[in-house]
């Protein structure tokens, strides 16, 4: 059965799905804090929710929110992925990242000629592997450099972020020791560190992602730079404004 998406702005979210977020949150991380899950949620644009039509129960979400810095005199916007989980009975399902792929082609839109980037902070080795899924270009990745300009985005949107828990060397968020992190069922990436680069290129990159540091990462987000696999994901019919 599909699941059901919506998207919902955080005062509007009800108790009950907020202590549901909270649970998958539980599931899947470690060292969690409610006070502070609430205040993060509070400071969110919107949040992408996933239910089981068979249940009415929310089985995923994604807190999403735009940020802004300015370089060399212009100003410059992210959509930033926060807090992304999905029970582990669905891992593999696309509801979340169709819904997630619609806003953002939303986004692109709106912003005309205007830079955007999608700005990413990977704990796991799952959420990093969306990149190669949506993206042509993006860094850091596996068999390219950095450029000045992404490793600058980079830096100035993860210090707003996380001010100075950011490594800009490594392109690391370090982790304090009030952190959550992710449990090791859910994180560990087994064989999969063998026989795919971009698995492999990010624990190489975020060696202590475990203890819960986030590794840094930036798309441009403009039509031309979605894969046509991410087309697909999203909705075949939205490739017919695409050049690519």
């Amino acid at each position: 059965m599909r699941l059901r998406v919506s998207l919902a702005e955080p005062p509007l979210i009800v108790s009950d799905d907020r202590d549901r977020m909270f649970q998958l949150m539980q599931a899947c991380y470690e060292n969690l804090d409610r006070q502070q899950f609430d205040a993060d949620l509070n400071q969110k644009w919107l949040v992408i929710q996933v239910y089981d039509p068979a249940t009415e129960q929310l089985v995923g979400f994604s807190t999403q929110v735009v940020i802004h810095t300015r370089l060399d005199g212009r100003m410059i916007r992210a959509l930033y992925s926060g807090d992304t989980v999905m029970a582990p009975e669905y891992w593999g399902d696309m509801a979340l990242a169709n819904a997630w792929g619609r806003l953002a082609l939303q986004l692109i839109d709106e912003a005309g000629s205007e830079p955007l980037y999608w700005f990413l902070t990977s704990k796991g080795f799952r959420t990093y592997r969306y990149l190669p899924l949506f993206f042509r270009q993006f860094s850091p990745r596996h068999g390219s450099v950095v450029s000045v300009q992404d490793d600058r985005l980079i830096a100035a949107f993860g210090r707003q972020i996380a001010g100075d828990a950011y490594d800009h060397q490594h392109r690391i968020i370090r982790a304090d020791p009030q952190k959550y992190f992710t449990r090791a069922r859910a994180v560990d990436p087994g064989l999969r560190v063998h026989h795919d680069a971009h698995v492999r290129y990010f624990v190489e990159q975020n060696p202590s992602y475990a203890r819960g540091d986030e590794l840094c990462c930036l798309a441009p987000l403009s039509r031309d730079n979605f894969t046509r696999l991410a087309y697909r994901v999203i909705d075949a019919n939205a490739a017919c404004n695409s050049t690519t």
